[in-house]
């Protein structure tokens, strides 16, 4: 059974997706933290995107590195892992926006042998998230996949 993902707006500047995900954290952590479980969830299958590489040295100071190809082009999005607690919580910056680029946390909390994963967005702006709201819209396929991906049949 899948669970629903909420994507909800908590201010002019910040953005939270939640997901009760059927896996425990030291699981669902992997699949956020190893490039190649990552790269088998994060793109919706329904996207005309195309997951060209990825690179994650998941650590404090660490960086991570996506290249997608959409369409003829090709467009990157990186950072550096700025908290890195293991199976609890990531924080990373997102610097391909330069200074519209928003800080994300993700924390990973044990629900009875599930994971509760929350996922904070926080913009510099409210016009660097009024210009982001449309990646959201494929979250709910991203963690249905992340569930395919890490539930035991």
């Amino acid at each position: 059974m899948k669970n629903p993902t909420s994507v909800e707006r908590k201010s002019d500047r910040e953005v939270v997706i939640t997901r009760l995900v059927n896996a425990p954290p030291h699981v669902v952590y992997q699949a956020w933290t190893r490039a190649e479980l990552f790269r088998k969830w994060w793109v919706p299958k329904s996207a005309q995107l195309n997951l060209l590489s990825c690179e994650m040295d998941v650590r404090v100071g660490g960086g991570y590195r996506l290249v997608f190809k959409f369409q003829d082009s090709e467009m990157a999005f990186f950072g550096t892992y700025r908290e890195v607690a293991p199976n609890q919580r990531l924080v990373w910056t997102n610097d391909e926006a330069g200074d519209a680029g928003q800080i994300s946390t993700v924390t990973f909390e044990e629900k009875s042998g599930r994971t509760l994963v929350v996922m904070h967005e926080l913009y510099p702006s409210k016009e660097a998230l009024e210009a982001a709201l449309g990646s959201y819209d494929g979250m709910s396929e991203s963690f249905d996949q992340l569930e395919e991906l890490v539930t035991p049949d």
